[in-house]
């Protein structure tokens, strides 16, 4: 389970009064995610979300939470936190900081239909719209300058010819300037298992604490390489159809987006094969942990860099 800081249910509840959320009825681990702690909180109230952060600062926190709880009260299904007697959205639990955010409805579909495909494509583009107006900003933290700093830490794990293929793929990618794209803030980690799905709605969007501004076609690259992505690591036409018509029913794609489409699916794909790279090698301690395969990305990776074309129609 990914629990780094264990919180029993006697200390959880003299600190959890702060939020006014009544007693904690039940606690119980989350297995899923490798950044921080989360605990399912039931209280006589409601339903929550417990998170402590193992490496986020109190500094950090207040772009994340805000844009949560700024999405959230623009209408979208995304986790509100709550608010402590000092008007602040998290207060420190075991020495880390930590929040408490409504428990959104819905389960993660792995094997999404284009249906589902076609929600999340129009979810994708509503929060990119929504975001416009919110007024903290700060660089996407797994964004170019991150790579450069990851790509040396990694390599010498890979074989001779992986390390070719990323040092190309670097010299690539700072070839070409996404600056001009438009842009704002995006969520960048889109991936199916941060969607809730109630019955075909989506009831929840989660895990806001990769956000940052970037082009906005690099988050919708982010979701096409993990919703419409088949088993054999080929885009599947009728997915991708399905939710780059639904992104665009809400937002459509600049000219200069549709050129750039190509190295963008590129950029998505390395930025997910390092960070995978990075926590299957170079892991911190956790009481178990279960780092996704790199091999996944670099093989999409692989395949954007013999296929991919300009976006069309």
């Amino acid at each position: 389970m990914a629990v780094f800081t264990t919180v029993s249910l006697d200390e959880l509840q003299p600190w959890i009064r702060q939020f006014h959320l009544g007693p904690v009825q039940q606690l119980q681990g989350i297995s899923s995610g490798i950044e921080n702690t989360n605990y399912f909180v039931d209280t006589d109230q409601g339903q929550y979300v417990l998170t402590l952060f193992e490496k986020l600062s109190a500094g950090e926190l207040p772009f994340y939470l805000g844009l949560m709880g700024h999405l959230a009260k623009a209408g979208l299904p995304c986790p509100l936190p709550a608010m402590n007697n000092e008007g602040a959205p998290f207060s420190n639990l075991k020495g880390k900081p930590a929040s408490v955010v409504s428990r959104l409805a819905g389960k993660s579909v792995m094997q999404p239909g284009e249906v589902h495909c076609s929600a999340m494509g129009a979810m994708t583009a509503r929060l990119h719209l929504a975001a416009v107006d919110y007024p903290s900003s700060q660089d996407n933290p797994r964004g170019p300058k991150w790579w450069v700093r990851v790509a040396p830490q990694v390599m010498p794990f890979l074989p001779a010819d992986e390390q070719a293929m990323l040092k190309d793929e670097l010299e690539v990618q700072f070839s070409h300037r996404l600056e001009p794209l438009p842009r704002g803030v995006v969520h960048a980690d889109l991936f199916r298992d941060n969607i809730l799905f109630d019955g075909e709605k989506i009831g929840g969007v989660i895990d806001f604490y990769f956000a940052g501004a970037d082009a906005w076609l690099f988050d919708l690259a982010v979701v096409v390489n993990d919703w419409c992505i088949n088993s054999e690591g080929t885009l599947d036409a009728r997915r991708l159809n399905a939710l780059m018509s639904a992104y665009q029913s809400v937002r459509a794609l600049s000219n200069s987006e549709r050129q750039a489409w190509p190295i963008v699916l590129r950029a998505a794909s390395l930025r997910f094969w390092l960070s995978r790279l990075f926590d299957l090698h170079l892991p911190r301690p956790g009481e178990l942990i279960h780092p996704h395969d790199p091999s996944r990305f670099r093989d999409i990776l692989h395949y954007h860099r013999q296929t991919s074309k300009a976006w069309t129609s």
